[in-house]
């Protein structure tokens, strides 16, 4: 079931009136839209062929890097080592290359990526590149290149080869004007920061070219996503990372935000595993293409009184930034995920007080496997 329909509905076919160019407005060579050509689903015991794009970059959005880091082990072992290839623009960590096939893709260069799908069979492609909240606004051009032209690049060839596209949104594609407590799927949007624009702007396309040519389009709306394996990246809800690794190193914490600042927030294991059963749902069962997903929301304060449980000694101090706080209470408190729930059976696994101890427990492990001290 994993894999039933894998490709798009028909979209070669859907598309045969389409202009020359692309809706990039780029002159590239799309005449296989124009044809009477079907998309063929393949055997159901024939593993999907993944591209994940934007895997070890640390200037990439450190939500979905930490996602990657796990999808790398996990997908790899249920689809096959050789059938999920990672790539980036920079040189990747030993344990990257270890792990099985990567290869150089630059979401900006058209040419190349095509090269990419065509050359390995690509059947799913997974889009993790992307800019982070607080580094895209200090870097509005750049955002725009990675988060809008590099999407474009990869809507243009996601339904030029009929493939499943899944490209990851996010708390910040909602704004000051959107419900927030919850937040539905369907609602007024808004965003202000560049990020958050972008992500709207992908959400959309990518219903547009479903409705319109078929594209097998997926999206999520991850909240704050935790892990243990990626250090904080410029993200707005960093700190809930940040403050075990202080809290077990130092003891001390200085919180960026209001002790008050309420927001949804989900573990790594969760995040991935959505993702993973929202790919396989079979396409009868979406009544969306972009869901919100929710486990928990809470704010410093209580995620800092939980630690304490663990760690009495825990002191947190705030100095709220005026950049993130502003973008934070812009963002809505908690997810209405009721729609996940009901068309492919949502259900998260880790609340707080679960989240708080594996958290402890794994960068206690990890900091002694590094031999560095331990509060």
């Amino acid at each position: 079931m994993a894999v039933l329909g894998m490709f798009c509905r028909g979209c070669l076919s859907r598309v045969r009136g389409l202009p020359g160019r692309s809706f990039s407005c780029l002159p590239r060579q799309m005449s296989r839209w124009n044809n009477q050509e079907t998309c063929t689903s393949p055997t159901p015991q024939e593993h999907p062929r993944v591209l994940i794009t934007g895997n070890t970059q640390r200037l990439m959005l450190s939500k979905y890097q930490k996602l990657n880091n796990m999808s790398i082990l996990m997908s790899r072992k249920q689809y096959g080592t050789d059938n999920v290839i990672l790539s980036d623009i920079k040189k990747p960590p030993p344990h990257v290359v270890s792990s099985g096939p990567f290869v150089y893709a630059d979401v900006l260069d058209y040419k190349h990526l095509r090269e990419l799908i065509v050359n390995n069979r690509v059947t799913w492609l997974v889009h993790y590149s992307a800019l982070l909240s607080a580094v895209g606004e200090a870097n509005v051009a750049l955002a725009r290149k990675i988060n809008i032209t590099g999407l474009h690049n990869v809507l243009d060839l996601a339904l030029e080869n009929c493939l499943r596209l899944f490209v990851p949104s996010t708390i910040g594609a909602f704004g000051p004007s959107s419900p927030r407590d919850p937040a539905p799927d369907l609602c007024v949007q808004r965003p202000r920061t560049i990020y958050g624009v972008s992500k709207v702007h992908g959400e959309l396309m990518g219903e547009y070219l479903h409705h319109k040519y078929g594209l097998d389009f997926r999206c999520l709306r991850y909240p704050g996503v935790i892990s243990v394996n990626t250090p904080p990246g410029g993200g707005t809800t960093d700190y809930a990372v940040q403050i075990f690794h202080d809290a077990l190193s130092t003891g001390h914490h200085e919180c960026y935000l209001r002790p008050d600042t309420r927001l949804p927030m989900m573990h790594i294991s969760d995040c991935h595993r959505a993702t993973v059963e929202f790919m396989q749902a079979p396409e009868c069962q979406l009544s969306l293409r972009t869901y919100n997903i929710a486990a928990m929301s809470f704010t410093p304060e209580e995620v800092a009184q939980e630690i304490r449980k663990h760690l009495p000694y825990l002191k947190v101090t705030y100095n709220p930034d005026s950049v993130r706080q502003t973008i934070a209470d812009s963002w809505p408190v908690r997810f209405d995920d009721s729609n996940a729930r009901r068309d492919w059976g949502w259900a998260p696994v880790f609340g707080l007080e679960e989240l708080v101890s594996d958290m402890l427990r794994s960068i206690r492990e990890k900091r002694t496997n590094e031999g560095l001290p331990v509060s």
